[in-house]
């Protein structure tokens, strides 16, 4: 991405839109506006007449530290805010990262593409010190007690299903935040981390391990890696633009995790994890497991069909869920909302 293509971040509430304006939501965090000087980037080599300030903002999901993801209860933290400006016609784009974004969205807007896919695993980062001492590279070479970092029910329900002597604290913040926690907690051994937010950062020489299905055995969250972009339904210029930076192989595995989601009613507090794969030209591989938050119990899922179409990407994932209902997900996922703990009252801003 060449330097003077990206736009500094704009200040005060967003001028009217012009014809040639795009304006760009996203949130305040690093990597949030890394995220969105991408997504500028691509839409400048396509529109290089046009401008697109960038607005950030902070969420209450920003704002809030202290209170474990799992007990928030859903995606909107990330998204209701910007959600609103963008109704309001103060933007006319959001950057998402798609993971964050609920998978039914609100009256009047939609998801107007999905841009090339960062790479969509988890990761094992340890702590250097540790690492050099012991040489622990893997999940597997971790002693029994070992303590993770994670606010992820996902992640944590996966691991303590194959690796069940680990233990977990939570662990939260920004990319720099939490692996400043990681060297400066002496109980920390290791956090989790997505890959792709590494990648976007230069900070992928911390990672010790990738996590997938045939290593480590971890699936990653619906969506992760990519970046959703939403809009107004019926915004002609906008949808237009956003199909020229449309990267269709993306859109399509996403649409088919995201119909897996919607179908079992899952969102960040619920331990579902996927993996889709192009596995040859047309067909695609999806994998998927529902695990009890102890991991005690899971439910996995996998199957290869040819995708060309966002209908049949949606169809694929309807009948990936089906499938592990059939088999006991339900049961997991009802025992999981019955035990949910009620979302902490707003906080004051």
């Amino acid at each position: 991405m060449a330097e003077e293509q990206t736009p500094a971040l704009a200040q005060g509430s967003p001028s009217p839109s012009t014809s040639t304006t795009i304006r760009v939501g996203t949130r305040n965090s690093p990597l949030a506006l890394a995220q969105a000087d991408i997504v500028v980037a691509a839409l400048q080599a396509v529109l290089p007449t046009h401008s697109f300030p960038i607005h950030g903002m902070t969420t209450t999901g920003d704002r809030d530290q202290s209170t474990a993801l799992y007990n928030f209860g859903g995606k909107g933290l990330w998204t209701t805010q910007l959600e609103d400006r963008l109704a309001a016609d103060e933007l006319d784009i959001i950057v998402h990262s798609l993971k964050d974004m609920p998978t039914t969205l609100p009256d009047g807007l939609v998801l107007g593409c999905v841009t090339k896919r960062e790479d969509p695993r988890d990761t094992l980062v340890l702590k250097k010190s540790l690492a050099e001492r012991h040489g622990w590279r893997t999940l597997a070479d971790l002693p029994a007690g070992s303590v993770i970092g994670t606010s992820s029910v996902r992640r944590i329900a996966q691991l303590a299903r194959r690796y069940p002597a680990l233990k977990f604290k939570d662990h939260r913040g920004n990319i720099q935040t939490r692996l400043k926690k990681l060297d400066d907690d002496p109980e920390l051994t290791g956090i989790i981390l997505a890959a792709a937010g590494l990648q976007r950062m230069g900070l992928d020489a911390h990672i010790s391990q990738f996590l997938e299905s045939d290593n480590g055995g971890i699936l990653h969250a619906v969506g992760q890696g990519a970046l959703g972009i939403e809009c107004r339904a019926g915004d002609d210029k906008v949808l237009a633009a956003l199909r020229m930076i449309e990267d269709k192989e993306a859109a399509l595995a996403t649409v088919a995790e995201r119909s897996l989601m919607r179908a079992l009613e899952g969102g960040c507090s619920v331990p579902i994890g996927v993996e889709t794969k192009w596995v040859e030209p047309g067909q695609l591989r999806l994998r998927a497991t529902v695990v009890s938050v102890q991991g005690t119990e899971g439910v996995d899922g996998e199957a290869v069909e040819p995708i060309g179409t966002p209908e049949q990407a949606e169809l694929f994932g309807q009948r990936m869920a089906a499938d592990l209902v059939s088999r006991g997900a339900n049961k997991i996922l009802d025992d999981i909302n019955k035990n949910k703990p009620a979302p902490p009252p707003a906080k004051s801003t």
